[in-house]
């Protein structure tokens, strides 16, 4: 059968994606899994990254995640053009998208660097990248980490990565945990040595003879 032009220009119109939408141009970082291009922000699709004033913990020392995903998104970005493609809008009006620098997929550098983790909620295509970073103990897989979605919601439960996120201290006040996002969290060390511990619970740590932090 012989195609003329215009019928091979409205089967390729039928392969492509409804509403198929690209966005180009430089790239003004926000944070480390969202841009700006223009006046369009573009949330990078299948991650989720600490958020900008998120801490880890790396052998018992604070360090600022959330500062260095969003220094690896500007390395990567770079001062070049950024190609995404438009996967869908959030609910902020986002572009959540895939973008390629120069060949380049910034969200799997990203989680592959231990910046990010990939998000199974919306993709599991990044999940062979931080197994990869998981394995190599890189970024914040070198210590503990709350995942971003954790952070953001102030929940404890197991939301810690690799371990458990709840810390049992023993100090003046006896023996107290704390959980993420309380006014104590970041600055609490642990030292196992002392009998102090990580739990995965409250219960854990209420059976263990701890009580919670008031704040």
């Amino acid at each position: 059968m012989k195609l003329t032009l215009r019928s091979l220009l409205v089967l390729i119109a039928l392969a492509l994606p409804a509403g198929a939408e690209t966005l180009s141009g430089r790239a003004r970082v926000i944070d480390g899994d969202t841009l700006a291009i223009g006046a369009e922000h573009v949330r990078l699709f299948g991650i989720d990254a600490p958020e900008h004033g998120q801490t880890c913990d790396r052998s018992g020392r604070v360090w600022a995640c959330g500062q260095h995903a969003t220094q690896a998104l500007a390395a990567l970005a770079g001062k070049g053009a950024l190609v995404c493609d438009v996967q869908d809008r959030d609910r902020y009006g986002r572009a959540v998208s895939v973008c390629m620098a120069g060949g380049t997929d910034l969200a799997e550098a990203l989680v592959q660097q231990g910046a990010a983790v990939a998000y199974r909620r919306y993709s599991l295509r990044y999940v062979a990248a931080e197994t990869r970073a998981r394995a190599q103990r890189s970024g914040i897989w070198s210590g503990q980490m709350v995942t971003p979605e954790a952070y953001r919601h102030g929940t404890d439960a197991a939301a810690a990565e690799p371990g458990c996120a709840i810390k049992g201290n023993i100090g003046t006040r006896g023996r107290i945990y704390h959980l993420p996002g309380q006014t104590d969290y970041a600055a609490t060390r642990i030292n196992e040595a002392r009998g102090e511990a990580w739990f995965c619970s409250e219960a854990e740590a209420r059976a263990a003879g701890f009580r919670k932090a008031r704040r």
